[in-house]
């Protein structure tokens, strides 16, 4: 994995979050509010080493202002970001792909996320990696949900109040139905 250089707190619509970038402006990793600064601080540096805090370069800036955006109901996929995959297992690589083309608003099962991956029976290994996502909610997997629109297990601070308060600011919408919350 590229070594990060840097990392900072910055704050959002749901808390303050953690971000990590390599010497070249890649993100090498993102988190959401884990309760506090310091468990957010010590979460990061567990994939991006003791790196210290540091003010973001612009490119990282920009992409801090996009995620507080997206978290205040911006419908930015944030697909260009360039994201630091180093370190990350290829089936990891692949569910963070496929995750990271679900628009704001939408959602997808596990199951549905398997089968597109061409593993009908990986709806567990989905979850597993998704469990492990190093960039929520650059890779956005508050999206997923369990089978029949149940919310389905979240890791972040907060669990599953967190995850559906995403889906609430993104105004998700299941199917053709109409929104999550509505």
């Amino acid at each position: 994995m590229a070594a990060a250089v840097g990392c900072s707190l910055f704050d959002t619509a749901i808390g303050r979050c953690g971000i990590a970038w390599t010497a070249d402006g890649v993100i090498q990793g993102v988190l959401l509010p884990d309760g506090d600064d310091a468990r957010t601080l010590a979460r990061l540096r567990r994939r991006s080493g003791d790196v210290p805090v540091d003010a973001p370069p612009s490119g990282v800036q920009a992409v801090i202002a996009r995620l507080q955006r997206l978290l205040e109901g911006d419908r930015d996929t944030l697909a260009d970001v360039p994201l630091d995959y180093e370190g990350v297992p290829p089936f990891n690589q692949r569910v963070y792909e496929a995750a990271r083309a679900i628009p704001p608003g939408q959602v997808k099962t596990y199951g549905e996320l398997a089968r597109e991956l061409g593993d009908v029976g990986a709806s567990r290994a989905v979850g597993q990696a998704l469990g492990h996502n190093p960039f929520a909610p650059l890779i956005p997997c508050h999206r997923i949900l369990a089978a029949n629109g149940a919310s389905g297990g979240f890791s972040a601070d907060g669990g599953v109040r967190t995850k559906l308060k995403i889906l609430e600011i993104e105004r998700a919408v299941l199917g053709d139905g109409p929104g999550l919350f509505d």
